[in-house]
């Protein structure tokens, strides 16, 4: 969105071509945007081979979608979004064309897909994806990655560092600010935001909650979005009898979850400590930050590397008891809260998109200049 809305605003044509979630259109104009939804998506994949073939299913509607366009309008440049890397193959005919391709990897899709379906680094399908990972970033022009220790692990086998630029999921500041809290009551609200997945590590923030309701009865566990550990959650609940203080929600449009989050009183980001959620950054850490919210953060390389404990109250990953002692500690300690709040909101300031979009004008700008040369 941040990408899209940042070449549209500077007078740049558009488009992005998109998954389909429920009460969505086909095609809709969202700020100068034009969005093109061509396939619906359900995040309920639990074998490989379903996961490949929507995948699968996508890359060929896509390529259809885009070859179509570009003979129409043809495109002078295509960001492509991993997962997967291979998407990048649906731009082959306007990369014949001349147009350039920007691969975006979000999430490094080896070791995401061996986190998601336990597959270890020695496995044959973690080889594979790592020569398809190498394949697709030779058929790109750019290779976009989401944070510093991702790079570092991509120039080490798979691209060089002329090739490669870190650009990290910034918030928006025209959704994540802060704002006057309209909540009034006496309860205390833990809020996780965002997708349902085992490396999130949620399960440990239930059972954690688990350990603190008798010690802070104003508290309760909100957990929004959707995923393949929802059914899982549900039934965690549902054994520890948490139903009356742990509450799994739909997900929500992000400036409407943007306004939920700036009304809760901590923010949990309990991550598990695997080779892909260790170090897969969460773009949650910096909205609650901007949203001046103060959270309890799993103990991550990731975080580590970007976190310190005067912005962030961190726990030992994986570890049920130490979290519950880090709510418990934020629940009874205001002023800590407000420490960590403050520390925070002057952190943040320079993780903003608005002091960031000029490395990624800058990108765009360089490749167009050398199509245009060529």
């Amino acid at each position: 969105m941040r990408y899209a809305d940042a070449l549209a605003q500077r007078g740049d044509i558009v488009d992005v071509i998109a998954l389909k979630s429920q009460n969505t259109t086909q095609y809709e104009k969202l700020k100068d945007v034009n969005v093109y939804r061509i396939q619906k998506r359900k995040i309920n994949e639990k074998h490989k081979i379903t996961y490949l073939y929507r995948l699968t299913a996508f890359l060929l509607r896509s390529s259809l979608f885009i070859s179509r366009r570009h003979f129409k309008l043809p495109y002078d440049l295509i960001h492509v979004h991993s997962v997967p890397d291979f998407e990048v193959f649906a731009a082959i005919l306007p990369k014949m064309r001349g147009a350039k391709i920007i691969l975006d990897i979000h999430d490094i899709v080896p070791e995401f897909y061996a986190s998601k379906f336990s597959g270890g680094k020695d496995s044959l399908f973690f080889k594979v994806l790592v020569k398809l990972e190498k394949l697709s970033i030779k058929f790109s022009d750019h290779v976009i990655i989401s944070n510093h220790l991702w790079h570092k692990t991509l120039t080490n086998r798979s691209v060089t560092e002329q090739k490669c630029t870190t650009v990290m999921n910034y918030p928006d500041e025209a959704i994540f600010y802060q704002r006057q809290r309209i909540r009034n009551d006496n309860k205390f609200i833990m809020i996780y935001p965002g997708t349902l997945g085992w490396h999130q590590g949620l399960d440990i923030a239930v059972k954690a909650l688990s350990k603190v309701r008798c010690h802070a009865p104003s508290a309760e566990l909100h957990i929004y979005g959707n995923g393949t550990e929802r059914d899982n959650l549900e039934k965690l609940i549902k054994e520890l009898q948490l139903e009356d203080r742990v509450f799994l929600k739909q997900g929500m449009q992000i400036d409407k979850i943007a306004d939920v989050m700036a009304n809760a009183d901590l923010g949990v980001i309990p991550k598990k400590n695997d080779p892909f959620g260790g170090e897969a950054f969460s773009t949650k850490t910096l909205e609650f930050m901007s949203l001046g919210i103060p959270i309890v953060l799993s103990k991550t390389k990731i975080d580590q590397y970007y976190f310190n404990d005067s912005v962030a109250k961190f726990f030992i990953p994986d570890n049920v008891d130490d979290l519950a002692e880090c709510m418990l500690t934020m629940i009874e300690n205001r002023e800590l809260r407000e420490t960590l709040r403050n520390n925070a909101l002057r952190f943040v300031e320079e993780y903003r998109w608005s002091k960031r979009k000029n490395v990624y004008f800058d990108l765009v700008d360089s490749l167009i200049q050398q199509q245009k040369k060529s």
